[in-house]
Formats: structure tokens, sequence, C-alpha cells
């Protein structure tokens, strides 16, 4: 019976079927050929049909299942009735298999905050540069990310035509984080990753100062913590405070989980409580290993500018 699991695992397990849903959705979308864009603030701020649905499908079959969570989307969507079809109401049964971290075991449900990027890089979506492009599920507790889910609806989308498209990443903060082969980048190599369409002095700066072998210029929070996870890049810069918690809750638990560390330009830990500002304000600084020779390297230029 689902009432033997705790809050917490029944809602990641949920979360991992809903992830993989949205994936469809999102690949549906493209295969149609009308994504339905809309400019929300300017050019690089974009928002497609395939953003609003699957906003519509996370949160509502969340919500069905767990009504008394606080659900913060990216999407400022008008309430309307969600058609039958974008609901999932699946769970991940191995998921279910994992004990939840003692410290986790007695949470309720309304102390739990989700955070929801229906398509993290929208930008690079519209642009075909799909492997860019992430659903991120994040769940905080106390005001700290604890939970996360990644799906990538494009993953191995480049081996041909008979690939089967797409992986879902999960993690749980004590338990470790799954789906994917963990792997470093060689030592003494500093390769950054960085914005792709949301470059600025600071950035350009603030990577600089890091003396980089190499800089990988990205679309995506979610897939640049996958890139520092799978052993592409050694760092994540992003000196700007143009990301929100939406976008590193998710992607922050499983760095976490697997010994790295994320946090905002003055190394203080990102609040994910649900009162908090949505803005990343103090930008986002996040590696694998060696946090804290990055860190150092960040100039006080920089740090005066970016204020938490």
């Amino acid at each position: 019976m689902a009432s033997s699991h705790t809050v917490l695992m029944r809602l990641v397990a949920s979360a991992y079927s809903i992830a993989q849903k949205a994936g469809t959705i999102v690949r549906h979308v493209i295969a149609e050929g009308d994504l339905g864009i809309v400019e929300k603030t300017c050019a690089t701020d974009l928002q497609t049909k395939a953003d609003r649905l699957v906003q519509m499908s996370i949160c509502s079959s969340l919500a069905r299942k767990f009504p008394k969570l606080t659900i913060i989307g990216e999407e400022d969507l008008p309430p309307e009735d969600v058609d039958q079809e974008l609901i999932e109401d699946g769970q991940w049964e191995e998921i279910l298999k994992q004990p939840c971290p003692s410290q986790y075991s007695a949470i309720k449900e309304e102390d739990l905050v989700v955070w929801v990027d229906p398509l993290d890089g929208t930008k690079e979506y519209t642009e075909g540069l799909l492997d860019n492009v992430t659903v991120l599920i994040g769940i905080a507790y106390e005001g700290k990310a604890i939970a996360g889910v990644i799906n990538q609806p494009y993953y191995n989308y480049q081996a041909g035509a008979d690939a089967v498209l797409g992986r879902t990443i999960w993690g749980v903060l004590g338990l470790g984080a799954f789906g994917f082969q963990l792997k470093e980048v060689p030592a003494g190599k500093h390769i950054i990753t960085t914005t792709r369409s949301h470059n600025s002095q600071l950035v350009t700066d603030c990577v600089a100062a890091m003396n980089p072998d190499d800089v990988l210029r990205v679309g995506g929070a979610g897939n640049k913590i996958i890139q520092l996870i799978e052993g592409k890049a050694s760092a994540y810069v992003f000196a700007s405070p143009g990301c929100k918690k939406w976008d590193t809750c998710a992607p922050e638990v499983i760095l976490h989980a697997v010994g790295g560390k994320l946090t905002d330009i003055h190394g203080n830990a990102l609040q994910y409580n649900k009162e908090v500002k949505h803005m990343n304000s103090a930008g986002v600084l996040a590696t694998l290993r060696n946090y804290d020779y990055y860190a150092s390297r960040v100039p006080e230029s920089v740090k005066n500018v970016l204020v938490p």
C-alpha cells in the first residue's frame, strides 16, 4: 500500500513518472511543428506551447495527488481546466523500493515546496539545440533543496533514428543520485560551463578570472549541472541575476547528492522556502570538486555588483 511509504519518497516516485510524461509532451510539441512561441520580457526570454502544456501537466498531476503541497512554477498561467490527457497519476516503483533518509521520514505534505521549470533551455529548444533542454522538478524542505528530478527529453537524440530518446535523473540528499554515470573532469583541467544566451561583461569577467582551459557556452541550468556530474565541465559560473529558484532547485540536489556544491557567487546557500524571492540575484557558482579553488577566484568587482 502507498501509505506504507513516506510522503517524500511517494512524491519523488510520482515526480519521476510526471517528468517522463513531460518529456513526451516536449517531444510531441516539436513533432507537431507549431511551437507557439511567445516573448515574455525580451527576445531571449521565451515561452512555448511545450512550456505551457508541461507546466499544466506537472502542477495539476502533483496537486491532485498531493493537495497540500506548495507548487511554484515558472510560467504565469491563468487557472483553467486541465485536459485529462495531461494528467499523470503513476509512480516509479523503483524509487519506492529505496529507503527514505531518516531525517526526512516524518515530513508532512504541507511542509514541502516544489519548484517547477517545465522547460529549462527554452531558447535553445526553439533553435533546435535539443540536448540543452531539461524538465526540472525540485523539492525543498525548510528552505533547503532535498530531492529533485531532471528529465532530458532529447537525451540520445544524435544516436540515430532508432535511438530510444530521453532519460530521467533523480536524487535525494542522504540517499544519492541515480540515472547517470558519475564522471570527473581530468585532474588539473579547468573547464567552465556558462550561459549561452544571457552573456554580459560581468559573466565574461568572472569566467576569465577562473583561468579556464576551455569555456562551454550552453543553455539551461539543468544541462550545465549534468555537464558537471558527467565530467564535461569542472565549474558552472553564472555571474548574473538571471536565473531563478526553479532553475536551480532540482539540479542542486543531484549535484549535492554526489558530493558537489552549488551556491551563489558569494558562497551563500540558496534558499527555497515558499516566501523567498524567485530570482537568484547573486548568481550561481557550482562545482563537482575543488569548489574552493573557483570560489577564491571570483573577482571582488563581481561580488560588489551581485548583491544577495
